[in-house]
C-alpha cells in the first residue's frame, strides 16, 4: 500500500515539472526573430503581470483597416530594473506609440515587443536593456 502512494506522489511529481517546462518557451518557438516589423498604433490595453506583460495596440494595416495587435514583452521585474514602470505603460494607453516587433510564426496579429517608442519621445529597448530619452 506504501509503495503504491509513493509511486502515485512520485508520478504527480514528474507531471509537475514536466508541466512547468513545457509552460515556459523560448521565444524563438513563437516569434519568428528574424522578422521584425515596425507599427505605430495606438495602445487600448496593458497586462502589467508575470511571466510578461502584454501590450495591446491598434494599428492600421497595409489596407488602411485598423487591425488589433497584441505584443508579449519581458516581466514586470526587468521592466522596473531599467527605470520603466506600470505608471509608464498606464499613461501610453489611448496614445499613439511606435513599436519593433518580431512576428509570431503562425503570421498572426501576435509578436515580441523589441523595442516602444512612448508619446513623449522616451523609449525603451528589450535588444539594449535601456531606457532613452529623446529631446527634440
Amino acid at each position: 500500500m506504501k509503495s503504491r502512494i509513493v509511486a502515485v506522489w512520485l508520478g504527480v511529481a514528474v507531471l509537475i515539472s514536466v508541466t512547468s517546462l513545457i509552460a515556459h518557451h523560448s521565444p524563438s518557438a513563437i516569434f519568428d526573430m528574424k522578422k521584425k516589423v515596425t507599427l505605430k498604433g495606438s495602445v487600448t490595453k496593458v497586462d502589467w503581470v508575470n511571466p510578461h506583460i502584454v501590450v495591446y495596440m491598434d494599428a492600421k494595416g497595409d489596407d488602411g483597416n485598423v487591425e488589433s495587435w497584441k505584443f508579449e514583452s519581458n516581466p514586470p521585474r526587468w521592466f522596473t530594473k531599467v527605470g520603466v514602470t506600470r505608471a509608464d505603460f498606464a499613461q501610453a494607453i489611448g496614445q499613439t506609440v511606435t513599436v519593433l516587433i518580431v512576428k509570431a510564426v503562425d503570421g498572426s496579429k501576435y509578436g515580441y515587443l523589441q523595442k516602444i517608442t512612448f508619446p513623449n519621445g522616451n523609449e525603451i529597448s528589450l535588444e539594449e536593456g535601456q531606457k532613452e530619452e529623446i529631446r527634440p
